[in-house]
C-alpha cells in the first residue's frame, strides 16, 4: 500500500504524466529500481492472470524498460542478438504481441516502435508526451481526455476499438536547453 500523499506509480519510479519531474524523470531518477518494480509487476500480474512471462518475454520487456524512448523491434532484436546467438523477428513479435495483449508494452503508432506500459494492472487508453527532440516517451492516463474523445466518436456514431493519443513535442529538458542557446 502507498503512503499517504504518494501514489504506487510515483514509488515505484514510473511516469503517469502530470508534473514535469514525474513525466520526464531526471539524472536523479532511479531507472534501475524503475526497471526491477516494472518486472516484478509483470511477473505478478501474470500469475495472477495465469499467463506465461517466458525467459524471452521478460527480456524483451526488461529491453523495453530500459530507457524512457520507444524501442523498434528491430533494434530489440539487434539487442538480444548480441550474444552471438541470433534471435529471429518472429521470436521477437510473439513476445511484443503476448506484452501487448497483457497490457505490459503500449505501442506507439507514430513511431512503430513500443513503451513499458506504466498502468499495466489497470485498463486505461494511454495518451503519450513524445519528445522530437531527445526521444523521450511519457505515458499519461488522462481520463478526461479518454472520456472526451470516446464522447466526440459516440456523438458521430463512431464505434472505438482502441484509443491512443500521441503529442509530439519538446520535454522539459530539451526546452530548457533550447531555450538557453
Amino acid at each position: 500500500m502507498a503512503k499517504a500523499g504518494v501514489s504506487r506509480d510515483e514509488k515505484a519510479g514510473i511516469s503517469r504524466g502530470g508534473d514535469a519531474a514525474r513525466a520526464f524523470p531526471g539524472a536523479r531518477h532511479a531507472h534501475d529500481r524503475c526497471v526491477h518494480r516494472a518486472l516484478n509487476r509483470a511477473d505478478a500480474l501474470c500469475r495472477q492472470r495465469g499467463a506465461r512471462l517466458t525467459t524471452m518475454r521478460r527480456r524483451v520487456l526488461e529491453l523495453i524498460w530500459d530507457g524512457h524512448r520507444a524501442v523498434k523491434a528491430y533494434d530489440l532484436l539487434d539487442r538480444l542478438s548480441e550474444n552471438g546467438k541470433p534471435v529471429r523477428p518472429p521470436t521477437v513479435y510473439r513476445a511484443l504481441d503476448f506484452l501487448m495483449a497483457h497490457g505490459l508494452v503500449h505501442r506507439v503508432d507514430s513511431l512503430n516502435a513500443f513503451v513499458g506500459c506504466s498502468g499495466a494492472d489497470a485498463h486505461h487508453n494511454a495518451q503519450f508526451l513524445i519528445c522530437q527532440e531527445c526521444g523521450e516517451v511519457s505515458e499519461m492516463d488522462g481520463a478526461a481526455i479518454a472520456a472526451a474523445v470516446a464522447r466526440q466518436a459516440r456523438q458521430a456514431g463512431f464505434t472505438v476499438r482502441r484509443q491512443t493519443v500521441e503529442l509530439h513535442g519538446e520535454c522539459p529538458r530539451c526546452t530548457e536547453s533550447g531555450a538557453a542557446q
